[in-house]
C-alpha cells in the first residue's frame, strides 16, 4: 500500500497547479487558494474511482449535520477521500474573511490596531464554502497542489504545553464536556494521537 500511496502522490504532486490558484487577501497576508470544481475535476480525470465523503453528526434533536458545533471556538467541518485503499483526513474551522471563527451568533473582538471588529452569524452558505475548501486541502494531501499552502499558516497562537495526547483530549473534554459523544465517536475509529491532534483546535491555552 505504501509504493501505491507514493505513487499516487508523486503523480499529483508533479501536476502545475500555479495558473490556477486563485489569491485572497487576509489582513496582512494573502492565501492561495485552488477551485474545488478544478481540483475534483483534475483528480478524478487521475483516478476515476475516487470518493469523498462528508463527516455527518447527529445533532440534539435527532437530524444530521455536515458540522460539528462549540459554542466557544464555532464550527469545524470533516471530509475523507479515498483512492483506492488510500484515505486520508481534512477538517477546517468555518472561518469569516479575516480568519476569525464565526459561531451561530454574530460576536465581537477587540485588535491591536483597528479597535472593535465584528463576526457575522455563520450561514450554511459559509458552511458549504468551508466544506468544499476543505475536501481541495483533504485532497492536496494526495500531492495535487499541496505546495501552495506552504506558509499558509494562520497569526500566532499562544504557546502550547507539551501534553501527551491523552492529557490534550482530557483537556479539551475538561473545557467542552459537552462534545464527549463526538469524542468518544471519533475514538471508534481514529487513533488517540489523531483525535488529540484534531481536539488542538478547539482548545483555549489561556485556561
Amino acid at each position: 500500500m505504501a509504493d501505491k500511496e507514493n505513487s499516487v502522490f508523486e503523480l499529483l504532486n508533479s501536476i502545475d497547479v500555479s495558473d490556477k490558484v486563485e489569491k485572497k487577501k487576509s489582513g496582512k497576508n494573502e492565501l492561495s487558494y485552488l477551485s474545488w470544481t478544478w481540483a475534483w475535476t483534475e483528480f478524478k480525470k487521475k483516478f476515476p474511482k475516487a470518493t469523498y465523503e462528508i463527516k455527518k453528526f447527529v445533532s440534539k434533536d435527532g437530524n444530521e449535520l455536515p458540522y460539528m458545533y462549540d459554542s466557544t471556538t464555532g464550527f469545524m467541518v470533516f471530509t475523507s477521500v479515498t483512492v483506492d485503499d488510500v484515505t486520508h483526513e481534512m477538517w477546517l474551522p468555518v472561518m469569516d474573511g479575516a480568519n476569525k471563527a464565526m459561531k451561530d451568533k454574530p460576536y465581537k473582538y477587540m485588535t491591536k490596531y483597528n479597535g472593535e471588529k465584528s463576526v457575522e452569524q455563520a450561514s450554511m452558505f459559509d458552511v458549504n464554502k468551508t466544506i468544499m475548501r476543505c475536501l481541495v486541502k483533504n485532497i492536496a494531501m494526495f500531492g495535487l497542489g499541496l505546495y501552495i499552502y506552504a506558509g499558509e499558516d494562520l497569526p500566532e497562537e499562544p504557546p502550547q504545553p507539551q501534553l501527551n495526547d491523552a492529557d490534550l483530549i482530557a483537556k479539551y473534554l475538561a473545557q467542552h464536556p459537552e462534545n464527549k459523544p463526538n469524542v468518544d465517536e471519533f475514538l471508534k475509529t481514529k487513533s488517540e494521537h489523531e483525535v488529540a491532534e484534531m481536539m488542538k483546535a478547539y482548545i483555549d491555552w489561556s485556561k
